[in-house]
């Protein structure tokens, strides 16, 4: 088989956006209907399997502002499996109950920024994406990501940076630009040559949140994992249709149609579509091979894990330390309250998810990037980062929302905003 997939990776990192699920870890805030929030609750613990424990608690920050916490704790040996989760289309958004029932999930919180104001396929992960092994999006590269490997192995929090190449029969090889999204569209910057800040200056190699890159010479993948088929193409665009045994089996101009069952395509603009039109031959195969790797540039497998790119980082090594622009995150998004889910990793290796509600004056009124830091610090965390925020933040459990979202909502069930993808906690019995 031509195409390498599962792909294989090293360690990771990722940061957060300005978009509708990106900035600074914290999403833009809606209206709210009126009426007078709900109260906290109690601080109280259920029991989930065996090593998977759910808690909530106020705490009272520096200032006296209360802060709503919802922990969930997954330890390392619980009979189940923690993995990236999102709806049948990477182009689509779902919410994370819908997502968590649709796993056989017993818990799950919202995961990857996602390209909310796109003017379609909102779903488009913002960064670097791996479900099941595959890559799915690449990374919007040095940023903070959480690996959650198979089973057999701890999860890890790192920086991350992403590869992909075609190669024909005959050797010819160049480099993929971007898996699944819009080609000419990059969300976040940080992406594979070319990429310009408003379509002038100077290449954009570092991750620039909440900002559009655009590059006119793209060669982008499309998996049947994006949806059934890739959107009409710019004019000049060409489309090379591979099957499951990655064999050309077509070409067409513009892009755009259906994808084949069970294969994959590659959409070229500008001097990408003239690199197709010389080089994918009917009959012949295209080889596409991916890695992502650490900022070390180590080569790590990834085989059967998930890897969800977000950030920035909060703590390491015990200490809280926020690579805020490392992750192309402002100060004044990193300083703004807003509810959060942060990733935490113990020392025992069990994993922290973790909701602070915000928005919600005399409630919760939502954590900075450094009081996030602090209360994950507190629950035992010795490794840290941020994952999308703002109205994405969204806790469930046992088929219940167990946090307060921050969207408009008569109750916490109707105010989840639908996103891109999920952390969930499936049952797996042990082997």
């Amino acid at each position: 088989m031509r195409v390498r997939r599962p792909v294989r990776a090293a360690a990771l990192a990722f940061a957060p956006l300005l978009l509708a699920a990106c900035s600074g870890g914290a999403s833009p805030e809606r209206p709210r209907d009126s009426g007078p929030p709900a109260p906290a609750p109690a601080p109280t613990a259920q029991r989930l399997p065996d090593g998977v424990t759910f808690t909530h608690t106020t705490r009272t920050l520096d200032d006296g502002a209360p802060l709503r916490l919802s922990v969930l704790t997954v330890d390392r040996d619980a009979p189940v499996r923690m993995r990236a989760e999102h709806g049948d289309g990477l182009a689509q958004v779902d919410t994370v109950g819908a997502l968590a029932r649709g796993a056989g999930a017993v818990a799950a919180v919202n995961g990857t920024f996602f390209d909310a104001e796109a003017p379609r396929d909102t779903g488009d992960p913002l960064g670097l994406y791996v479900a099941g092994g595959t890559l799915l999006s690449e990374a919007s590269n040095g940023r903070t990501a959480l690996v959650l490997p198979a089973r057999d192995k701890p999860a890890r929090i790192t920086e991350l940076s992403s590869v992909s190449r075609v190669t024909t029969d005959h050797g010819v090889s160049r480099p993929v630009d971007g898996t699944n999204r819009t080609p000419g569209r990059i969300l976040g910057c940080g992406g594979t040559g070319g990429d310009r800040l408003d379509g002038i200056g100077p290449p954009v190699t570092a991750p620039r949140p909440g900002r559009v890159c655009t590059d006119q010479d793209e060669l982008v993948e499309f998996t049947t994992e994006w949806g059934a088929s890739t959107a009409v193409g710019v004019p000049g665009s060409v489309e090379a249709l591979l099957d499951a045994r990655s064999t050309v089996i077509g070409l067409r101009s513009p892009a755009g149609g259906p994808l084949p069952q069970d294969g994959r395509s590659l959409i070229g603009t500008g001097s990408a579509a003239h690199w197709l039109r010389e080089n994918a031959r009917t009959g012949h195969g295209l080889t596409v091979s991916a890695t992502v790797a650490d900022r070390e540039g180590r080569e790590v497998p990834i085989e059967g894990a998930s890897v969800l790119g977000a950030g920035p980082a909060l703590v390491r090594s015990g200490r809280i330390m926020i690579n805020a622009a490392a992750n192309g995150v402002s100060a004044g998004a990193s300083g703004t309250r807003a509810p959060r889910t942060v990733a935490g990793i113990r020392a025992d290796g069990a994993l922290l998810l973790v909701v602070l509600d915000g928005r919600r004056p005399g409630v919760s009124e939502g954590a900075t990037l450094t009081e996030a830091a602090r209360e994950v610090l507190a629950l035992g965390a010795v490794e840290a980062m941020n994952l999308d925020g703002g109205g994405s933040s969204t806790m469930v459990v046992r088929d219940r929302v167990r946090n307060s979202p921050s969207d408009p909502g008569r109750t916490d069930e109707d105010r989840q905003r639908e996103v891109s993808n999920a952390i969930v906690v499936v049952p797996e019995p042990l082997r």
